[in-house]
């Protein structure tokens, strides 16, 4: 019984400096494997490149609606509005400029031609200038005020109608 056991426990040793002596002749080269960013460019994307969108994008700030390009559309449409007499010539709202003809006002007698620059997406008095002229020169600074404080009188009623709805 006693030789039995030492036969196996022999035999143990043998086996293990046998796997000890594979071992340190061994001359494989590491695996060589893309990283995660190319296998998803590759196989995921097809090439396509990465969305520029997920899922996760429904949690972010939305831009106010408030906006048409770059100028705040109450602002924009209350200067169409209240300008109505005058023909319009160009408009461009990414610029924020609106540029109109001569023009005389209901129950005026002086022909007007303005040019509106909505500089701001704010609803504020500084992102509006209006540039009046007439036909003998520049019109008076209190027909400027009056007409920049009529276009954001009704901006200002055209925002309360909108978050009514």
């Amino acid at each position: 019984m006693e030789y039995k056991r030492f036969a196996n426990g022999c035999a143990l040793v043998v086996v293990a400096l046998g796997l000890a002596a594979c071992s340190q002749g061994d001359t494989r080269q590491p695996v060589q494997t893309r990283s995660a960013d190319e296998i998803m460019e590759a196989d995921v994307y097809k090439g396509r490149g990465a969305p520029d969108s997920t899922i996760w994008d429904i949690f972010k700030a939305r831009p106010d609606a408030g906006q048409v390009g770059a100028v705040n559309k109450y602002i924009w449409s209350a200067s169409l509005q209240v300008l109505d007499f005058l023909p319009v010539e160009s408009v461009d709202p990414f610029t924020g400029v609106i540029t109109t003809g001569y023009g005389t006002p209901p129950g005026g007698g002086t022909a007007y031609r303005a040019t509106i620059l909505v500089s701001d997406p704010a609803l504020d008095a500084r992102s509006l200038n209006v540039a009046l002229t007439t036909r003998s020169g520049p019109a008076s600074a209190s027909a400027v005020h009056a007409v920049e404080d009529a276009i954001l009188t009704r901006a200002r009623q055209l925002r309360a109608i909108d978050s009514k709805i």
